[in-house]
């Protein structure tokens, strides 16, 4: 089980302020792209890239049919990550235990997009092995990156990016808004002064600011902003001022270098010293963040000593208590957080030690008026979230702030302290609360912090004495590990934290657990169940009957994956018999009766199966929950599609991919997609299964295109492939698997949900090429090669080490092959490949 809630968007970023005429950059780009697979665009911070790349990757969509997406990196810090920010920004969702990288090449091998990767110069050597291996792994995949310095490999083609012509402020200024810099200028100046545009009085002043500031739209737009209090000549004579203090500094730094300083540093002191600090202790929130992420970080308060957790709790775990174990999944369930879970740090009150280093006390409202402050600065943007607005500091301005936080002693680790504190505070309510409503918006705010949450689980698996808490938040996040398809993310950290945290802590049972559900459905199931025994045993010489509970529902899903149903069977009817343990979390409750269905389902029980799910149906009706309610309604469709019971499975699994659908649940889409097409199948709509089945496999290719091996996800859709070719014959199917494979996921949903105005699949145009048999029959770039191993006489294994995949995908494609030419071994696929020769 899992899936995927509402995603990050990592299509083009969305513009609040207008983009000055680049025409040249813009058309340079699109004639590098046309004839190089990698770009980077190099430049100083505030130069422009990140809009540069932007514009460029919008005007050249179009000649990428599967899509341009865009991988920021600003807020990461791990090179380890990169790979999984980039399958993350693909839309997959991977399940296998291979290297992360490898894995991301074999899902692009045969697509045509670009992939924009963002701020590159931090992690340089990991941004140059994703490149390296996307050029050499695919023939469609180009990629466009932007840094301060190159990657460094042969293919790479560099494209400066200048800053902006600016006219001679002493020459003809006439065709003066012909000049980007001027005419960002003007428009910001707009912004705080309306009705302000450039005259023939005001020209050569804002020429002369233009060349003062050398062209950089970042120190342009900040001194913009002043405009609100001074004119263009006051400040002119201003940067003057400051530029002239910034050079009698070290002659080693670079004047477009010196040109931004002096331009950062004049916007620093004209803030107010609330808003300095504020701007410095911001600058340790990765990415974007709210408002009550801002007071947690700035707000120092009861701090504690150094080092302490929230409330002054030892990182070291001595104070466990049952703020660090959430489970019951209920609003009021005692054994949660405290209630201040949610809220920022205490105010300092009067007898409170000032902050380190002299800083000004800072309390909630001074947080919001600073922020305020910061945004008419345009030191912060503002940008709409999914719960309301969030900010986001520019990268160049953030580390201007961790600067000058670091000049202040103890300030940058109190900081980071704060920052992960209010995370394990945020993750601590959203387990609390999932099983109930909300859950949508509950994985979209997380989702929207996904950098601090990386920036947390760093800081405490980095710093002595602080790992025992890393460990509580990667436990505490399981529900978004699992239901969210971030399997191999969480593993990353779930598997560092346990190396970091060896002794027999209850924090230590939970993240064995959830390691082992989350080895499970990344096939790793030998190990996985090691995991999830260790963690029972474990939990049961602590006492902590919730954690065994929870560590039982791994163990028993690990056996239904691996095709051991009598067993899994006995394993789950005594978990439901047992009823709810104290602490027990509600969705492992509710998860016991779907896995429990879904044995029984199989085994024919389906009366016994309708029942069960019904229980758990009231239970989340009871609870306004909808993910495990999905999964119930999917296996109401599965015991009726066993007792042949057609319209009823129908109509159960059109309504299990609703939901799923509205939680953006990729795996359980892709699993109630194959019953759908089953159902149609059965009940004699064979071309709406044809396109439901090539629908279905175009989402589970993104997942895992074997199906994790199951035999029983395997067989059921081979059966209904069978059915279905076997009606339209071999030209009828392909034309109707085509069509299906050929729609994006949100068209496959609602094709299969036959939504009103939504429109049918247009066939593709008839297929050519290597990929296409004499009789109409088409194979994939990917099953062609498969085929060719496979006339060669190697075995599974041997062409999964060839082509770099697991033994199960090329297990996967052999059997997809056979399916397709309605052969029932590899002789005949050797002897059909040799006559396609």
């Amino acid at each position: 089980m899992g899936g995927s809630a509402p995603r990050r968007d990592h299509h083009l970023p969305v513009e609040t302020t207008s983009f000055v005429d680049r025409r040249g950059e813009l058309t340079e780009a699109r004639e590098l792209l046309a004839r190089a697979r990698l770009v980077t665009l190099t430049g100083p911070g505030g130069v422009g890239k990140t809009r540069l790349a932007a514009h460029i990757a919008a005007r050249v969509a179009r000649a990428f049919p599967d899509g341009v997406r865009f991988v920021h990196l600003s807020g990461l810090r791990d090179p380890a990550l990169v790979p999984l920010a980039a399958a993350d920004a693909l839309g997959l969702h991977d399940h296998s235990t291979q290297p992360p990288l490898d894995v991301l090449v074999e899902h692009v091998r045969d697509r045509r997009l670009l992939l924009v990767v963002d701020n590159c110069e931090h992690l340089l050597d990991a941004c140059a092995r994703l490149a390296a291996a996307l050029l050499h792994g695919t023939t469609g995949v180009r990629v466009l990156a932007t840094s301060r310095h190159r990657l460094g490999l042969t293919e790479e083609h560099l494209m400066e990016v200048r800053p902006l012509p600016v006219p001679d402020p002493d020459g003809d200024l006439s065709a003066a808004e012909g000049y980007p810099a001027l005419t960002l200028f003007a428009d910001r100046a707009a912004a705080v002064v309306p009705g302000f545009r450039l005259t023939p009085a005001n020209r050569a002043a804002v020429a002369r600011l233009c060349r003062r500031l050398d062209g950089l739209p970042l120190a342009i737009e900040l001194a913009a902003v002043r405009m609100r209090v001074l004119g263009v000549e006051q400040l002119l004579d201003r940067l003057d001022d400051r530029y002239r203090l910034l050079t009698s500094g070290s002659p080693a730094v670079l004047p477009r270098h010196q040109t931004l300083r002096a331009a950062v540093d004049w916007s620093h002191d004209l803030c107010t010293p609330q808003e300095r600090l504020v701007w410095a202790r911001l600058s340790v929130l990765a990415g974007g963040f709210d408002l009550e992420a801002a007071e947690a970080v700035c707000v120092a308060g009861d701090d504690g000593p150094a080092g302490a957790g929230p409330g002054g709790t030892p990182p070291d775990g001595t104070d466990h208590g049952t703020a660090a174990r959430t489970h019951d999944g209920t609003a009021d369930g005692t054994r949660g957080a405290p209630d201040t879970a949610g809220a920022p740090d205490r105010p300092a009150g009067p007898d409170a030690p000032a902050p380190l280093g002299g800083a000004p006390r800072i309390h909630p409202h001074d947080v919001l008026e600073a922020v305020a402050g910061l945004v008419d600065k345009s030191v912060l943007s503002r940008e709409a979230g999914p719960d309301g607005v969030r900010f986001r500091l520019l990268d160049t301005l953030r580390h201007y702030g961790l600067d000058r936080l670091r000049r202040l002693p103890g300030e940058e680790a109190a900081a980071r302290r704060r920052q992960r504190d209010w995370m394990l505070r945020r993750a601590t309510a959203c387990e609390r609360a999932w099983f109930g409503p909300g859950q949508p918006e509950t994985v979209a705010r997380l989702r929207a912090d996904q950098d601090n949450l990386r920036a947390a689980l760093d800081h405490s698996l980095t710093t002595p004495g602080e790992a025992l808490t890393g460990l509580r938040l990667a436990g505490t996040l399981w529900f978004y590990w699992h239901a969210c398809g971030a399997p191999r993310e969480g593993l990353y950290w779930l598997d560092r934290a346990l190396d970091a945290n060896p002794a027999p802590t209850p924090e230590r049972a939970r993240g064995l657990w959830v390691s082992g559900l989350l080895k499970a459905v990344t096939q790793d199931l030998a190990r996985g169940r090691r995991r999830a025994e260790e963690a029972r045993a474990l939990a049961r010489r602590l006492g902590d009957a919730a954690e065994s509970a929870h560590a039982a529902y791994a163990v028993g899903v690990i056996r239904l994956f691996g095709d051991d149903l009598p067993g899994a069977l006995e394993h789950f009817e005594a978990s439901v018999a047992r009823g709810r343990l104290p602490g027990q979390h509600l969705s492992i409750v509710g998860l016991d009766r779907v896995e429990l269905a879904c044995a029984l389902s199989f085994l024919g029980q389906t009366e016994r199966a309708v029942a069960v799910c019904e229980e758990a149906l009231r239970l989340c009706e009871e609870h306004d929950e909808q993910w495990v309610r999905s999964y119930v309604l999917r296996m109401l469709a599965l015991a009726h599609s066993v007792r042949a019971d057609w319209p009823r499975a129908e109509r159960y699994a059109r309504e299990a991919l609703r939901v799923k659908a509205a939680l953006h649940d990729v795996t359980g889409i892709a699993l109630t997609l194959d019953l759908l097409a089953a159902v149609a199948a059965q009940r004699g709509g064979h071309e709406r299964a044809a396109v439901l089945l090539g629908g279905a496999d175009r989402v589970w290719a993104d997942i895992d295109a074997g199906r994790w091996g199951a035999h029983t996800l395997n067989s059921a859709r081979r059966d209904s492939e069978e059915r279905v070719r076997g009606a339209l014959g071999h030209d009828g199917f392909e034309r109707a698997y085509r069509q299906g494979d050929a729609l994006d996921l949100a068209r496959t949903v609602g094709y299969a949900l036959e939504e009103p105005g939504r429109a049918r699949p247009e066939p593709p145009p008839a297929a050519s090429g290597p990929g296409t048999a004499g009789s109409g029959v088409r194979l994939t770039r990917r099953e062609t090669e498969v085929a060719r191993l496979v006339a060669e006489g190697l075995a599974n294994q041997q062409i999964a080490d060839r082509l770099v995949i697991a033994r199960r995908t090329a297990e996967g494609h052999v059997e997809r092959i056979l399916s397709k030419l309605g052969f029932s071994n590899r002789s005949q696929i050797a002897a059909w490949m040799s006559a396609q020769r």
